[in-house]
């Protein structure tokens, strides 16, 4: 692990240690199963992502000459980045179960509009709804470069962490005004706490860079929203 990387991890490791210290359970609400990552998830992948297109307005590249030669400059386009792609299974796991982890945040977040009764609530389901509907596009992308299909036969996406159950959504579905409130709070925080572990479990031991840094901020950004809900959670 590089020293930039331990920094990363030891820093989201602590600010999630001490949100789930102060946690609180989703009583009667969904289940929380562990969704373990794959075995093999220190193996680089043999992939290759498909060509990126280059900017032909990009400004030339400096080509090492071979031994007793002067290096020369060559247009951009002509130099191409052979070296494989560094990613491993665990940063594949990672962004596919990701995606249906978010879509199930803005199917809760898509509620709020007019059942949440407190102004913060609504608020908060706006800010949710802007940032996590592009960040799919961003793990979508990601599969598509590498030439990996976005879904996994036979999985059962209600077994990751911080997934809430049919009934449950049900459930806040049918809620108005504070119960609203109080029902998305909960869940809403354990659906964060998940994707807060999911984020430092990659950040151990995935390669991909567009991976760590898209991991460090879920792992930030959330564990913030973590403590904004529990602000406003009645006591």
């Amino acid at each position: 692990m590089t020293a930039r990387r331990g920094r990363l991890l030891a820093a989201v490791t602590t600010v999630a240690v001490a949100l789930a210290l102060g946690g609180f359970a989703l009583r009667g609400g969904a289940s929380t199963p562990d969704d373990p990552a794959p075995a093999a998830a220190t193996v680089p992948s043999t992939a290759s992502p498909a060509p990126a297109a280059v900017d032909a307005s990009a400004p030339p590249v400096i080509v090492p000459g071979r031994p007793g030669e002067e290096a020369v400059e060559r247009p951009a386009d002509e130099v191409r980045n052979d070296s494989p792609p560094r990613y491993n299974n665990l940063d594949t796991w990672f962004v596919r179960m990701m995606i249906p982890h978010h879509e199930q945040a803005l199917e809760m977040a898509g509620l709020a509009a007019d059942r949440a009764a407190e102004p913060r609530v609504r608020a908060l389901a706006d800010r949710i709804r802007a940032s996590q509907g592009p960040e799919i596009g961003v793990l979508r992308a990601w599969l598509t470069a590498r030439g990996l299909a976005a879904a996994v036969d036979g999985h059962d996406h209600a077994t990751m962490r911080g997934m809430q159950s049919a009934e449950a959504m049900r459930r806040l579905a049918a809620a108005r005004g504070a119960e609203f409130d109080s029902l998305f709070l909960r869940m809403m925080t354990e659906h964060h706490e998940g994707a807060v572990v999911m984020a430092t479990d990659v950040l151990k031991v995935g390669l991909d860079l567009t991976v760590e840094q898209f991991a460090t901020s879920v792992a930030s950004e959330q564990s913030v929203e973590i403590a904004r809900m529990r602000d406003i959670l009645p006591s």
